[in-house]
């Protein structure tokens, strides 16, 4: 199944502006390319705010900060 031919193209077309009317489809193609640029700009925005945060230095934790944070803690009990 490969791109529709000259004919398919010319009666999906009719259909159409069957559908929606004359009128109707200027408005139509207005609003799927600003969808479609909306997506493209955040698409972009998030790919810089990715970036962004991958160039970001990280904190190295020394080993005894570490090691403090995960020792656990003794308790005494009686018997």
């Amino acid at each position: 199944m490969g791109m529709p031919s000259g004919t398919e193209l010319l009666i999906i077309f009719g259909i159409i502006v069957l559908m929606f009317g004359a009128k109707k489809i200027p408005d139509l193609a207005k609003g799927i390319g600003k969808g479609i640029k909306n997506f493209k700009a955040e698409m972009k925005e998030t790919d810089e705010v990715t970036e962004v945060a991958s160039e970001a230095p990280k904190k190295v934790e020394s080993t005894e900060e570490v090691a403090a944070r995960q020792a656990p803690k003794t308790t005494t009990t009686q018997a």
